[in-house]
């Protein structure tokens, strides 16, 4: 009951749920009719314009999407608002996808994907094959951190897969490669990043020093929730690292396309932007797209 309330307060607290709460809730029910009818069953699923996905049940990454329109809803909206198809996107924590879907499916920008879970690393590749995208993105079954080697990760924890720390004891894991984020600027640095890393964010920007100082760089979405305790790492450090490298911590407003200045970074998604008169002027001229109804 306590998962079905904080699910039912999630949907009517979304951006698009509000304005449509009937939709959302009748989304939310097939949805789940169709898992009780067919939960092993793989389902294609109408994402944002020509995009698709696949899901079934137990993908809380990507199903939030079938409720919502962008489960993510601003961050999300300013991704779309704010790529071009000459842009190069690194999603540092990809999981199945969406947000890879939406720079390369719908923006045209070429991708860079990272997801150590192999479980969830192959429904990412299925996805992409799904939308014709694959000569657009770089797909890599790897963990990102501060230097070549390798870790022990999680494998069957969906959106909470993650490093594993000294203090853990876990069944389902594996050992895997760990690259750095600068490795892969052969091709060009990122105009934006998107990093979703269950805590393990210090690890990752150290091997990516180069990374933050190339001028491509514009935004971050960096998720900073108090994970990385659990690996004695300080987060606030992370937020000193990125405003020492000429980055700011903002929120987005997608219907109205603002930018809100943050004296402290949020408790969950903070978009982190250099330099604003380019941003805004992006976001501001971004062709608009339906989703759920509304013109974005």
């Amino acid at each position: 009951m306590t998962k079905f309330k904080r699910t039912f307060s999630f949907l009517l607290n979304h951006p698009l749920g509000k304005k449509h709460p009937a939709q959302t809730i009748f989304r939310f029910m097939i949805w789940q009719l169709q898992c009780l009818l067919s939960p092993a069953k793989m389902k294609v699923k109408n994402f944002v314009g020509p995009v698709k996905f696949y899901a079934n049940k137990g993908l809380t990454g990507i199903t939030g999407n079938i409720y919502t329109g962008l489960h993510e809803f601003d961050d999300m909206g300013f991704l779309i608002h704010f790529l071009r198809p000459d842009d190069i996107f690194f999603d540092i924590g990809a999981n199945v996808g969406s947000y890879t879907l939406l720079a390369s499916g719908l923006c045209g920008a070429n991708s860079t994907s990272i997801e150590p879970a192999k479980k969830t690393f192959d429904i990412l590749s299925k996805n992409i094959v799904l939308n014709n995208i694959h000569p657009k993105v770089t797909l890599i079954n790897a963990v990102a951190g501060g230097s070549a080697s390798s870790i022990v990760f999680t494998q069957n924890e969906d959106t909470m897969n993650h490093v594993v720390s000294a203090d853990e004891s876990k069944r389902d894991t594996a050992e895997l490669a760990v690259i750095t984020i600068d490795s892969l600027l052969k091709n060009g640095g990122p105009a934006l990043i998107k990093m979703d890393v269950e805590g393990y964010e210090t690890e990752v920007l150290k091997g990516m020093g180069e990374t933050l100082t190339n001028t491509t760089l514009q935004a971050i979405i960096i998720e900073l929730n108090g994970s990385g305790g659990r690996y004695g790492f300080d987060e606030h450090k992370i937020h000193e690292l990125l405003l020492s490298k000429g980055f700011r911590p903002y929120t987005y407003d997608t219907f109205t396309r603002q930018l809100n200045l943050l004296e402290n970074y949020g408790s969950y998604n903070t978009i982190y932007c250099r330099d604003m008169s380019f941003i805004n002027d992006r976001v501001k001229n971004a062709k608009a797209v339906k989703i759920m109804g509304e013109m974005i």
